[in-house]
């Protein structure tokens, strides 16, 4: 059965990104890139040379890219098997959206919530499913 794995990231829409961005660099220490986000780097527990991260991003108040979500953030897991894990879903009666992207860092696919919230579905590139 497909499983979620881990966190994956933590998105964030931002009245003024930039404003933000020195406030997490000022107060907490985040050394943001400049398209705003951090990869916080980990191992797999139960395979130490599997390498991993997990990002925390600030985007645009204007993104679209949690449409079709008015929430100010969006939450992204990672899973251990895409397609699985969407038939599955879909077979309980989530919302599946259709999409699917394939890329460098992986595959991604989106559900919505009963509230409609976003939740980004990451499949990440081999050797970095822990």
């Amino acid at each position: 059965m497909a499983k979620i794995t881990g966190l994956g990231g933590i998105f964030i829409k931002s009245e003024d990104k930039t404003a933000l961005m020195e406030w997490y660099r000022s107060n907490l220490g985040l050394p943001l890139e400049d398209y705003g986000g951090i990869n916080f780097d980990w191992r797999n527990a139960e395979n130490p040379d599997e390498k991993g991260y997990t990002l925390f991003s600030l985007f645009d108040k204007d993104t679209t890219y949690f449409a079709p979500s008015k929430a100010p953030f969006m939450i992204n897991f990672r899973v251990d098997d895409l397609d699985a894990i969407r038939q599955e879903l879909k077979t309980r009666g989530v919302t599946v959206l259709d999409q699917v992207e394939e890329g460098d860092f992986g595959r991604f696919g989106w559900i919505l919530d009963p509230e409609g919230n976003r939740i980004e579905l990451w499949e990440p590139p081999e050797g970095q499913r822990g």
